[in-house]
């Protein structure tokens, strides 16, 4: 049965709530066991296979616990990042253990499979102080998202930010700007486990209509980051990479054709089959240009004909990733037909997989909606540009053909008549955010 959303943000129980429920009772159980055993003073020993004698047993002296490491590591990798931040304190071992490379890697495939692990991390403006400040939602279909404020998060910079964007996330790191009065730092952040640090200085600087993109070479075993510019008009800068080993960035080689990189309909490089990807366009056609992070070669993923058939321009078409899948979205201002469309590659490379996912119609105050997030039950949560208010917000669609709601002026005021396309979550000063999973890898172990 699926899971249906109330305006309120609640959720109504069904099959799959009750397994996370079960779920939640295990992850009880653990700490339980975990609790029973530092009462009373069990002292864990790791690798040694045969369990302890029942003669040993006696709670009142100090017990020696054989207790295999993999065990251990298995039953650690199902648990959330805050519980694990938490046990770091239980001995020295189990804080070597949990920041072990290995076990991090082991702990994020498993994430990425959980839904209590899917977050959303958001940038909000405040009138009240003309600050910034930034929140961590959860995205599970079974945790209930009523009041934004509660999940504030402290700042990853002792600047006071006065602008702030979330570039792009990226295996729970996420590459955030901040500025402040006459300062400004962009950083590699780790929301979960609250740690960052500051990047190199941009060999060419941002303009805001720069992208970046963020990724993980498998040959190499580091982390990369991209920085591309549209070069649309005035100088020409060139596009550069930063190997976070290798502490400073460096240029990269041009597209061999040279195309205008327009980033309009795109905020970010989505990485995805160890490729960066946007679009680039020459006389009225365009193309999904990818970067491979390993050899630096360009190459060129093949469009459907019906998304070629759409009007080549800045803001026409984007790139993102949904599900583990290259996805491209055209904004129907632009198109023409005022028509909002959703593709999904579902064999990375194969012209012929391009599959619609989503079609929206009919009147809609939006000029710009990217998809960030599908839930388990099919519905997708868009991040949304109001061309009435010149507002961000967040909104979602659960079925394949939708209409958006219709709005009514009056003034100043504006009043949905039906509500399809629905608030998420409630909060009305929202400016953006990118989905990302949970993850325990440490921004500062990445730098050696």
């Amino acid at each position: 049965m699926a899971q249906k959303r109330k305006n309120d943000g609640k959720l109504a129980e069904s099959s799959s709530c009750k397994k996370q429920k079960t779920k939640g009772k295990a992850n009880f159980i653990f700490s339980a066991l975990l609790s029973f055993i530092t009462n009373n003073n069990f002292l864990l020993k790791l690798g040694k296979k045969n369990p302890p004698s029942i003669d040993h047993l006696d709670v009142d002296d100090s017990i020696t616990v054989q207790f295999p490491e993999e065990i251990l590591a298995n039953i650690l990798s199902r648990l959330p990042v805050q519980s694990l931040v938490r046990f770091k304190c239980v001995s020295k071992f189990w804080t070597t253990l949990i920041s072990d490379p290995y076990f991090t890697k082991k702990h994020l495939n498993r994430a990425k499979n959980d839904h209590d692990s899917q977050k959303l991390l958001i940038y909000q403006w405040g009138p009240k102080d003309s600050t910034f400040s930034l929140y961590c939602c959860p995205l599970s279909p079974v945790q209930q998202v009523k009041d934004v404020q509660k999940l504030k998060l402290d700042s990853p910079s002792t600047l006071k930010p006065r602008s702030c964007l979330i570039h792009c996330c990226y295996n729970g790191l996420a590459i955030i700007e901040i500025h402040a009065k006459y300062r400004a730092k962009i950083l590699l952040w780790n929301p979960s486990i609250r740690e960052s640090i500051v990047l190199p200085p941009l060999g060419c600087p941002g303009d805001g209509r720069s992208r970046f993109g963020l990724g993980y070479d498998s040959s190499s075993g580091e982390y990369k980051i991209i920085h591309m510019h549209q070069n649309l008009e005035g100088p020409n800068y060139p596009n550069e990479i930063l190997a976070l080993k290798d502490g400073s960035w460096r240029s990269i080689d041009e597209h061999p054709r040279a195309n205008r990189c327009w980033f309009y309909a795109s905020d970010s490089l989505p990485f995805i089959h160890a490729a960066f990807h946007w679009i680039q366009v020459s006389r009225n056609y365009f193309v999904v240009i990818s970067f491979n992070i390993s050899n630096e070669v360009y190459g060129e993923i093949p469009l459907s004909e019906e998304i070629l058939s759409l009007k080549a321009g800045p803001d026409t078409v984007g790139v993102s990733v949904l599900e583990g899948m290259l996805c491209v979205h055209s904004n129907l201002f632009f198109t023409g037909n005022g028509t909002f469309k959703v593709w999904v590659l579902k064999e990375y490379g194969v012209k012929e997989s391009w599959m619609p996912l989503l079609t929206i119609v009919k009147d809609t105050p939006y000029v710009y909606a990217a998809p960030r997030h599908r839930f388990a039950d099919g519905e997708v949560l868009f991040w949304c540009l109001n061309i009435e208010t010149r507002g961000h917000t967040f909104r979602t669609v659960s079925r394949p053909f939708r209409s958006w709601p219709r709005w009514v002026t009056r003034g100043h005021t504006f009043s949905m008549v039906s509500r399809p396309f629905r608030s998420w979550p409630r909060c009305d000063t929202i400016q953006g955010g990118h989905a990302f999973t949970e993850s325990l890898i440490s921004p500062k172990s990445l730098t050696y």
